[in-house]
């Protein structure tokens, strides 16, 4: 498996020159064709619209996110239009609501989507929207680049982020060919029990499956000395040098982690290197 299919959503133009590099760099450096979505969104409900209001008022909504889809795809055909690589780009309009089904038709053929990190300086309501479209209804794994972009000759190290749910393996599925393009692979529990509940060592098995694809993984076990397991995956990032963090996205609900917080949520806040998630 390799990742030939790249998609990025670009909901705005603020996320066209970080998503754009990446996905240039990945793409020549994996033969890979890159599909671009523009999309323009309708911010206006129609659940909401007030007794009597016109039915203008949708369509006038709906035209002007049409005309933001279309300039967002001029502005990325000039970008690509000088480049050496395999592209195809589309706009298209929906209303925030019904994303997802947007998302998931563009999706539904790729290999990995390339986002900005949502809450990064080129992060933007709509980039939050997309990257959670790609990731819920997409069921695609999702890197997300931060306002650095792409490291050199990316990925050299990287981590995962093991707590052996269902999320956490999605994403390392997801994320095997970056595996085995890396050098070294680091899988990082943090304050993990002794045994799991086939009686086996923390990680052993993740291990012995990695390697029957050719990756070989160093077991860290990481105590938690830090509140937030973000914070503790972050430094070991950085003590390991490593330019790729591999972790599952939201094993609690969306709603819970917008209010309570947790640990999806600030990685793609301040994750210091690129972070590829599944769901």
């Amino acid at each position: 498996m390799a990742y030939r299919n790249l998609l990025t959503v670009i909901p705005d133009a603020t996320a066209i020159e970080v998503q754009i590099d990446a996905c240039l760099a990945l793409a020549r450096r994996l033969d890979a064709h890159l599909h671009v979505l523009t999309v323009g969104i309708d911010d206006v409900q129609v659940g909401y619209y007030f007794a009597g209001a016109d039915a203008v008022l949708q369509q006038t909504s709906m035209a002007m996110a049409n005309d933001k889809a279309e300039a967002l795809l001029a502005e990325v055909r000039k970008r690509l239009e000088p480049e050496d690589i395999r592209w195809t780009a589309e706009a298209g309009v929906a209303q925030m609501g019904m994303l997802g089904d947007l998302v998931a038709e563009a999706a539904m053929f790729t290999d990995l989507v390339v986002q900005a990190l949502p809450y990064g300086a080129h992060g933007s309501d709509g980039g939050e929207a997309a990257v959670e479209a790609a990731l819920f209804a997409g069921r695609a794994p999702v890197l997300l680049v931060p306002d650095t972009g792409l490291p050199a000759d990316f990925p050299r190290h990287a981590v995962i982020g093991w707590n052996s749910g269902l999320e956490a393996m999605a994403a390392v599925r997801g994320a095997l060919p970056a595996l085995q393009m890396a050098g070294t692979v680091s899988v990082a529990m943090v304050a993990p029990p002794e045994r799991g509940p086939k009686q086996t060592a923390p990680g052993e098995r993740l291990s012995a499956m990695l390697s029957r694809h050719g990756v070989a993984a160093e077991i860290a076990l990481l105590a938690k000395t830090h509140p937030r397991i973000a914070d503790v995956l972050a430094d070991h990032v950085r003590d390991q040098q490593a330019d790729l963090l591999v972790t599952g996205a939201y094993s609690h609900s969306r709603l819970r982690e917008a209010i309570l917080g947790g640990a999806t949520r600030e990685l793609m806040a301040k994750s210091p290197v690129p972070l590829l998630m599944a769901h």
